[in-house]
């Protein structure tokens, strides 16, 4: 996927570059498996690089997202450089994703069970993200629901489950449903 990907790459640096002042990878720091703590890299698609006590998840027409990372959120193409996360042992293609250290801990006080998603790494792409269960968790109930979509894929866990939530991804990411 990295090699097919990487002609793509400069590309999106460009368009990024050409549009906001600001590096062109976002790294914020995350949990992984066990609690470990990570950086997951992004390509940038807002004009702020939040990454510490205050993180405000991105909401649609959110106006801190630029006209580039518009279009790299509905491809999903902003999530490639994570592909350094799995190389690097640190993520997986699929499994629960990754919330920035701000909000796991206020998900972890709201839920008594979700630290138990960190028994896995995280993935680029997971069963909560293909049943619809992704975005904005400011809805409530919304997090309740992707916390037992990942449970239930940690239970349920098969390379075939592996490859049918990366197909469903795929389907999503032709299709734009993936977007927020």
């Amino acid at each position: 996927m990295l090699t097919i990907s990487l002609p793509l790459w400069p590309l999106i640096a460009l368009a990024i570059k050409l549009e906001s002042p600001g590096p062109v990878i976002f790294s914020q720091r995350r949990r992984g498996r066990f609690l470990r703590e990570f950086r997951m890299l992004k390509f940038r698609t807002m004009r702020v690089m939040e990454d510490g006590a205050a993180v405000r998840q991105a909401v649609p027409g959110d106006c801190r997202v630029t006209r580039a990372g518009r279009i790299l959120r509905r491809t999903s193409l902003d999530e490639l450089p994570q592909l350094f996360n799995v190389l690097r042992g640190e993520m997986s293609l699929v499994g629960p994703r990754p919330h920035a250290l701000v909000h796991d801990e206020e998900f972890t006080r709201l839920l008594e069970i979700y630290p138990d998603r960190h028994q896995m790494k995280p993935g680029l792409t997971g069963l909560a993200q293909v049943t619809g269960l992704r975005g904005s968790t400011a809805k409530p109930g919304s997090i309740e629901a992707r916390v037992e979509a990942d449970l239930a894929y940690i239970k349920n866990w098969s390379v075939h489950l592996d490859l049918k939530i990366l197909t469903r991804t795929i389907a999503a990411v032709i299709a734009g449903t993936n977007a927020d």
